[in-house]
């Protein structure tokens, strides 16, 4: 089942990838920028090692849910949840949530998520998490913007997808 009000926001590379060695595979600060205003005011769904990768955590004016397998995980500030349908009967009511890693969630909430946020650096890169494949058919792009980030030596656009069959 499609979840309408979930959504998921991620940066990937070309080929999928998504991180290594539980970082980032570059640094756009215009990118962090944009997550900062598309999921302020919202719910952020994730695995417990991104939330640990986090710089600073909680991070402001987020509720903050983790997906953990550890009965024993207790994080300040956040709740922790332990299922992928726990995680979702806990914002059913709330106009959108965002999926924000890492790659074990994605890939358990891909299926059911309703929006895409996408950054999509057009130069794939070395990793050891990847994000699903993107079946582009199953989606409607809603916005395009590209850039050329100068420091990196890279293009990438931010895409807004939304799932066609809801």
């Amino acid at each position: 089942m499609i979840h309408k009000n979930i959504s998921i926001i991620v940066a990937i590379a070309e080929n999928f990838a998504i991180g290594k060695n539980n970082d980032l595979l570059f640094h756009l600060p215009n990118d962090l920028k944009r997550f900062k205003e598309i999921t302020s005011g919202h719910s952020l769904i994730m695995g417990r090692n991104t939330l640990l990768s986090l710089p600073k955590w909680p991070l402001p004016n987020r509720r903050h849910i983790v997906i953990t397998d550890k009965e024993d995980d207790v994080f300040p500030g956040c709740e922790v949840v332990f299922s992928i349908e726990e995680a979702i009967e806990k914002v059913t009511n709330e106009k959108e949530a965002f999926i924000i890693g890492g790659g074990m969630v994605y890939r358990q909430f891909y299926p059911v998520a309703g929006k895409l946020y996408l950054t999509l650096v057009h130069k794939p890169f070395d990793a050891d998490v990847y994000f699903p494949e993107i079946d582009y058919l199953e989606w409607k792009e809603t916005s395009r913007e590209d850039f050329f980030d100068e420091k990196n030596d890279f293009n990438y656009s931010y895409l807004n997808l939304e799932r066609k069959d809801i």
